[in-house]
Order: C-alpha cells, then structure tokens, then sequence
C-alpha cells in the first residue's frame, strides 16, 4: 500500500469555502478501485461530480481490476481471448515504456507472485521456497507480451497480469480530464495516495500542497516527513512499511513489491518512493519500480530519464537518508 496524502474521508459533497471571485470550494469522496478516493474543486456552483466519476471508475474497473471475474483482464488471466478496450490498451502501452526503460523491474506480469505471496484476489497458499519461485517464474516477463489490435498476444502456456501498480495513476488521470473537459481549472485528485493537482487552492491563495509520509512501519500516527507543492503535475508515492505478510509457520516477512528478476517479496533499501510526472500513470510505476530496484539502480534511472524524484533510502551504515532529484529542490521539502 502506498502512503496516503492525509484527508479526512467522508462519503458526501460539502460546500466549504466561497472565494471573492465567485468560485466555491466543494469536495467529494467516496470508494473504488479496493481503495479511497477525495477530490477537492473549485467552481461557481456543484458540478455534481460524484456519479460521473462512478461511472468512470466502474468503466476503468471492468477493463483492468483483476478483483473482478468479468473484467477484461480477468478473462484473460482465466485463459479467454477476449478484446480489451481503450483503457487497457493505454496502460499496457504504458507498461511497455517503463518496463524497458526500468530494465524490467517494473513487470505486470509478476501478477503470479502476488497471488502467490497472498497479496491478491486469488491467494495460491504455497509454500514460498526456493524451488517453487524458480518454477513461477516461468510464467513471469511482460517483454513476452504484445498488442495485436485489440487482443494481448504471448507465447507463455499460462500467466497473471496485474496492473494495479499503475492503474489507480491511470484513472486519477483520467478523472483529470474529465474536469479540465468540463472548465474545472482549479482541483485536485487523490485515488489511494496518487494526486494529480490543477490550478491553484484558491481558499489560500497558492498552488496544491501535499505530504508524504513517514516511512515507518511502526508510524501509527502517520507524521509526514516532507511537504510537496505541485501544480498542474502528478504525484505517487509507493512503500512496502505498510502492506506486508508474515508467513505463520516460517515467520518469514514478505512485502507487496516482487522483484521481478528473483521472484523475491523482501524489502529493499528504498523505503519510499515518490514521482512527480506530467501524468499520475508514469509516475505510479515508476514509483513502483523503484522499490524494486533498490536505491543504486532507481538513483541512475532518474539521472538517465531525468525523472523528478524523492527517495527516502537505508544507506550501507543502515541510517536512514533522502535522495532529491535536483528538479525537487525548493519543490519537496522537509517537515
């Protein structure tokens, strides 16, 4: 689970804030995707946004959430040759790009290992030994997959994608889009901790303002440790302190990230990852990506694709340090 930008989550819209403009303020929130979602806008009157913005989760849902048994992609991970639509294509076109561009540490198709480790809808309950992952890991390699129109081609006997590492981006991007579409200039979107911010936050007279948590397992409270301000950008964040599984008989702790080179769910130096992009879909993968990686390759990533990013890392003295790409200064700051 990524960390979430702190809000306070209710299920109505609330008029909050009515500028000298005219512009007021209203809110929205409400469930999808397995997660929350908070919008917040600026408009002269309620654009009644809520049950267009259910429409569109129900939409993106039944082309890429693995949860449900007649979405596209579930047909095909059950083994059925079924189209895929707009959606889908756009994020596996995606996908591609930051498969190769991460070397292959960003992999949907590790989809089998999170299943196996017990992190999604179909939990295989195996033992995790090494013998068994070297076994998966012959149904593991998204550069085995293509596009063919509006079919996903593969040579491999059996398979799992799973897109979630990048489909909560996706959707806050499209969601994005149907504001601007609809003269919405000022707002910002939050779909389980990935933010896409527009405009400014009028009521205070700056751009967006946003957190990132503490990397902490034990941070109960949730403090944040840095403030990031951003305008007309994405902002995702990923972390494996929150979401992991200790494994009963063995005690051995297995967090939600696969490596996809080692089939291995084991933390890596990189205790946090946060992206800002142009797009909340880029920048959720390669916030992904880069747990996986640890913190040497995911530092000459960012160098080479020139990716604005904070890490917050363990150093070989095992003290914990933060990496700022040198586009974030002055833009990520401490608290």
């Amino acid at each position: 689970m990524r960390p979430k930008i702190q809000i306070l989550i209710l299920i109505i819209t609330v008029l909050l804030f009515s500028c000298d403009d005219g512009f007021n303020k209203y809110e929205v929130y409400g469930n999808a995707l397995g997660t929350t979602y908070s919008v917040n806008y600026y408009a002269q009157q309620d654009q009644n946004i809520k049950p267009k913005f259910d429409s569109i989760f129900q939409v993106i849902n039944l082309s890429l959430s693995t949860y449900i048994t007649n979405s596209d992609i579930s047909k095909l991970n059950s083994g059925i040759q079924a189209e895929v639509d707009n959606h889908f294509k756009n994020v596996f076109k995606a996908a591609k790009i930051i498969h190769q561009n991460t070397e292959g540490y960003f992999d949907p198709s590790t989809g089998i290992f999170v299943n196996a480790y017990g992190f999604g809808p179909e939990r295989y309950n195996m033992e995790m030994s090494p013998k068994v992952i070297d076994s998966l890991m012959n149904f593991v390699g998204f550069n085995q997959f293509k596009l063919d129109g509006n079919h996903v081609k593969t040579d491999l006997d059996s398979f799992y994608l799973d897109f979630n590492a990048i489909a909560k981006g996706y959707a806050v991007d499209i969601l994005s889009d149907f504001l601007k579409n609809n003269n919405l200039q000022h707002f910002f979107i939050e779909v389980g901790g990935e933010v896409v911010a527009h405009g400014q936050d009028l009521e205070n007279n700056k751009i967006w303002n946003f957190g990132i948590e503490t990397p902490d397992e034990n941070n109960t409270s949730r403090q944040l440790s840095y403030a990031v301000s951003i305008e007309n950008k994405a902002l995702a964040t990923s972390g494996n302190y929150r979401k992991f599984k200790i494994d009963s008989s063995s005690g051995q702790k297995y967090v939600h990230t696969i490596n996809p080179k080692t089939g291995e769910a084991k933390k890596s130096d990189v205790l946090s990852a946060s992206v800002v992009a142009e797009n909340c879909m880029i920048a959720d993968a390669y916030a992904t990506a880069f747990i996986a990686m640890g913190f040497d390759k995911a530092q000459k990533t960012i160098d080479k694709y020139q990716i604005s990013t904070l890490l917050i890392y363990v150093n070989s003295d095992n003290k914990v340090q933060t990496f700022i790409s040198d586009d974030l200064e002055g833009i990520a700051s401490p608290l």
